[in-house]
């Protein structure tokens, strides 16, 4: 085993080294989540991370590719090595060719855009998209995060929660994307039972204004961890012609958990 040695501040290598490494997840994790270039002075406001940590890191994610600099203005953001990443793990997903020809049939019966998601804590991540020729909203793209309780892809997900699951995964007060974001667990938990009831979940103009979204699970998984939406403009759509969508989609998901099962998927 190897020995430790320890460092100036007296805490092993090992642990240095770990330290360095969340630091390093963090600081990619926070150019996700803006998209501006970001400066030294920027980051260090974000994350709070010594000047001196954030010139190594820096240095080192630059070199890696996982950054790119523009050295006019000395400032930095995700480089290419990101997208290779993320590619990489779709590539690995068994789920996602079964759940893209379930898009496919989405778009060409109803002629508007399909989304395949999955839940990642609070949030839903996009993995595919089928985009309507007719669309006027770009509201999803693979790998954007929207948090679950604003859109119909996450109710539909959390509905596979039981009450206390939901209580214990989802914060107190819950950030409103438009006037219409529900905002409270009362009124999640109620959006839930409905969900449940009637088999696809669904949102008017929650996350997005101009939108309107059913969404069901795919059952392959216990609870469910993957759902598919459909997204459309509100002045294409009546009342009824969301519920047929929903219909569609409850049915199209169902199918599509058989025949992940059947293939052994899980």
């Amino acid at each position: 085993m190897p020995q430790k040695v320890d460092t100036a501040e007296g805490a092993p290598a090992e642990s240095s080294g770990v330290k360095s490494a969340r630091r390093a997840v963090d600081l990619i994790e926070t150019f996700a989540a803006n998209d501006v270039w970001l400066s030294l002075s920027d980051l260090h406001a974000r994350t709070g991370f010594p000047r001196s940590s954030l010139h190594g890191l820096l240095r080192t994610l630059l070199e890696a590719g996982w950054l790119e600099a523009d050295t006019n203005t000395a400032r930095y953001r995700l480089g290419v090595r990101a997208l290779i990443c993320g590619t990489a793990y779709l590539d690995r997903d068994a789920v996602v060719p079964f759940a893209t020809e379930a898009l496919e049939r989405i778009r060409e019966k109803t002629g508007f855009t399909a989304h395949f998601a999955r839940r990642n804590g609070t949030e839903v991540v996009y993995l595919e998209t089928r985009e309507s020729q007719r669309s006027t909203h770009l509201v999803s793209r693979v790998g954007r995060t929207l948090p679950t309780h604003a859109t119909a892809l996450g109710k539909a997900l959390l509905a596979e929660l039981t009450h206390d699951e939901i209580e214990a995964l989802m914060p107190a007060s819950l950030t409103a994307l438009t006037p219409n974001t529900i905002t409270t667990l009362e009124a999640l938990h109620a959006e839930c039972a409905a969900t449940r009831e009637r088999g696809y979940a669904a949102e008017v103009e929650e996350g997005t204004l101009g939108v309107r979204c059913v969404a069901a699970v795919i059952p392959y998984r216990i609870p469910g961890t993957d759902a598919i939406s459909c997204s459309m403009p509100i002045s294409q759509v009546t009342d009824a012609d969301a519920r047929r969508v929903g219909e569609l989609l409850a049915e199209t998901t169902a199918e599509l958990g058989q025949q992940l099962r059947r293939a052994g998927i899980r």
